[in-house]
């Protein structure tokens, strides 16, 4: 199948200012040019994208898709500690096919805000899957770990087992990582077994870290260090790939800790300022040369899957946290949903930018909108103007998975009736 993108806008996020009017074409499951259409190009479909932006579609970093029964619920928690305690009771509840349930309006909505990929740390991953593939898009879902060594082989062992299956008819867009939930949830053997599965499987390792104070001093009080020295002393972290959620508090030992680890850092902002978890300091880290990607979190902290929104407040919080007006460059905001948050996966050799022989996740916005309108620098535009409403086509490997606002996989409207059905049982086991 070939299909050629028209006259669009295009925006590679290959470099800073680099934006320019042309073609883009698809083959199979890759991008096939980015510019001029050359001549023996036959396409079988043809979009004509005038008054579209073309390009990367978004990665969001860090998620907990199928959370979204918690939408607007418990809002009025007074911190992360609080909140968890209303919520980790109802998680308990939870089945597979709640999971599923959840997990199509998640993919639904994550399709609807330009995002192809995700990073998924939830229960009950094979039904997430199973969501991802009927939706056409790709995710890394972590293979959620808590508690003590014993329960995290059972849970290997099991879920390893019934999420094969998905994988396998991915088309490689589907990864099992491995992601201990949290120093304060998981076990030393824990982070140390999950570490061995990742690197014995070649994998990322997935947690949260240093998300808030209380998370810092407690640590400092049961191991007398902060927690990246800690999961560094256990050896959690070495000759793996990381991808840590949130680091607000790491203190500058940490940061040049973080050099020497294949170790990424997703910000979440929404969730931070919601939780008032405080507010990280991505443009020291960016100035220390770590990567960071930037993540919605789950939509009961959020409590959207807006990466548009979360691009926005990103920026906003850089400026007033660090006292100086665009201390990141729009240009610099919007890698952390695209190519940077490739890196973070180990997936930049295939997505984050548009060029020849990357597969093909793309998205079209539409810029014919009044609040985009003069549309005077394209990048600003994006980061402090557009809405994930504005998306107008999305492409995973080549394959619409939205056209016109319309998501192809799913019936959105059963979809609604069956999460609400499913709440409401929920909520009266």
């Amino acid at each position: 199948m070939k299909t050629l993108i028209s006259n669009a806008m295009i925006i590679p996020m290959k470099q800073e200012g680099e934006v320019f009017y042309g073609d883009i074409g698809l083959e199979g499951i890759h991008i096939s040019f980015v510019g001029e259409k050359p001549a023996g190009f036959k396409p079988d479909k043809t979009i004509d994208a005038s008054g579209m932006i073309a390009m990367p579609a978004l990665i969001n970093a860090h998620t907990h898709l199928s959370m979204q029964y918690m939408r607007n619920y418990k809002d009025d928690a007074p911190n992360l500690q609080a909140w968890l305690a209303e919520i980790f009771p109802i998680e308990d509840k939870l089945t597979q096919a709640d999971v599923l349930t959840a997990s199509r309006l998640g993919v639904i909505e994550s399709i609807q805000s330009g995002i192809a990929t995700f990073n998924d740390m939830y229960f009950f991953p094979e039904a997430t899957a199973r969501a991802v593939n009927e939706g056409g898009i790709r995710a890394n879902l972590g293979l959620t770990l808590f508690g003590d060594l014993e329960s995290t082989r059972l849970r290997i062992k099991e879920r390893e087992k019934l999420t094969s299956t998905a994988i396998a008819a991915s088309n490689c867009r589907i990864t099992l990582d491995i992601a201990p939930h949290a120093i304060y949830t998981c076990t030393k053997e824990t982070y140390q077994y999950g570490h061995d599965w990742a690197k014995a499987n070649h994998r990322n390792l997935h947690t949260h870290l240093s998300e808030t104070k209380t998370e810092v001093d407690d640590c400092l009080k049961e191991h007398r260090m902060t927690p990246l020295h800690y999961l560094h002393s256990i050896g959690a972290l070495k000759d793996i790939r990381s991808v840590l959620a949130h680091c607000v508090h790491l203190s500058s030992s940490e940061i040049a800790l973080m050099k020497d680890l294949n170790a990424s850092v997703v910000h979440n902002p929404s969730s931070n300022c919601k939780l008032a978890s405080g507010v990280a300091p991505i443009s020291t880290f960016m100035d220390n040369n770590l990567n960071v990607a930037i993540g919605s979190d789950g939509s009961s902290s959020n409590n959207n899957q807006n990466l548009f929104e979360e691009m926005h407040i990103a920026s906003l919080l850089s400026s007033v946290f660090s006292g100086t007006l665009g201390n990141l460059k729009p240009f610099e905001v919007l890698k952390l949903a695209t190519i940077n948050g490739a890196k973070a996966l180990g997936l930049d050799a295939r997505i984050g930018t548009l060029e020849a022989g990357k597969e093909a996740d793309i998205l079209l916005l539409d810029s014919n909108k009044a609040h985009l309108t003069p549309l005077n620098d394209p990048f600003s535009a994006l980061v402090y103007g557009a809405q994930a409403s504005d998306v107008d086509t999305l492409f995973c490997q080549g394959k619409m998975v939205m056209e016109k606002r319309k998501v192809l996989g799913f019936d959105q409207q059963e979809i609604q009736r069956d999460v609400n059905k499913s709440w409401e049982a929920i909520r009266f086991r």
